[in-house]
């Protein structure tokens, strides 16, 4: 579709944007409402945006979960069964959006992101939170969280990673970081399941996506330095960012 001379003026408006989403989807999660954005606004068809998409997004998401697993903010004793269950719930709302109309979906999350939002804004983290819990009872609560948020990246999708660190952190009592941590690894597992469909199916622009994918892998890198180095102080405003973007989104799509 596209040639290389025509691909200068997409790589212009696609590559700034897509680092930006990195470097933002490492720290808060929410990459994907920078991303996909800037693949539609280059022209884009939007079945191949959300394929080329995925392709540069995956990419970011293995170097920035690398990055948090060697600085030892990834528990896999929790991860592993997170995984598992979150594919299983991405099945779940998959299917669960064949009979669901998707506007009574989106008017309640319109009625919780503000109420998410206060709470984040009010709530003062603590430190001795984060030992509170035994690991059977964490793998119990993490397990839910997964299926639970699993099956709303199924159902409709955008700010999984940012739902996922605010309830690992809130219910699970994790650390921030070791949310993220495990929020990025579970992210990567359904991107690559995700992914392989997409490139199977050909609407996968393979050169956009490898160029864009180097400026995702930058800004995954630059994200998570930036978070662990802060020890997770940064994280809380990215997620409330990403909240708002995520309220813009749905009110456009409602109107």
């Amino acid at each position: 579709m596209f040639e290389i001379a025509s691909l200068y003026p997409v790589l212009l408006i696609v590559c700034p944007l897509v680092f930006l989403a990195g470097f933002t989807d490492s720290i808060g999660g929410g990459g994907g409402l920078i991303s996909l954005p800037a693949y539609l606004l280059a022209g884009l068809p939007a079945h191949k945006a959300i394929a080329t998409n995925k392709l540069s997004s995956t990419s970011g998401t293995i170097f920035s979960t690398y990055r948090y697993f060697k600085s030892g903010y990834l528990d896999l004793k929790l991860a592993t069964p997170a995984i598992v269950m979150a594919l299983l719930g991405a099945q779940i709302g998959a299917h669960f959006a064949l009979i669901v109309d998707e506007n009574i979906f989106k008017l309640l999350l319109m009625l919780v992101l503000p109420i998410v939002a206060i709470y984040l804004l009010f709530h003062k983290n603590s430190d001795s939170k984060v030992k509170e819990l035994s690991l059977g009872r964490r793998i119990i609560i993490v397990m839910i969280i997964s299926l639970l948020v699993g099956a709303y990246d199924g159902f409709y999708g955008p700010g999984t990673g940012t739902f996922l660190i605010i309830l690992y952190t809130n219910l699970a009592k994790m650390d921030i970081l070791v949310a993220s941590g495990n929020a990025k690894i579970v992210n990567l597992a359904s991107n690559i399941s995700a992914l392989s469909a997409f490139l199977f199916s050909g609407n996968v622009i393979v050169g956009l996506g490898l160029i864009a994918s180097v400026f995702s892998i930058a800004g995954n890198l630059l994200g998570s330095a930036l978070a662990i180095r802060e020890k997770g102080r940064i994280t809380k405003p990215i997620i409330l960012i990403v909240i708002i973007l995520l309220m813009l989104k749905l009110t456009i799509e409602l109107l």
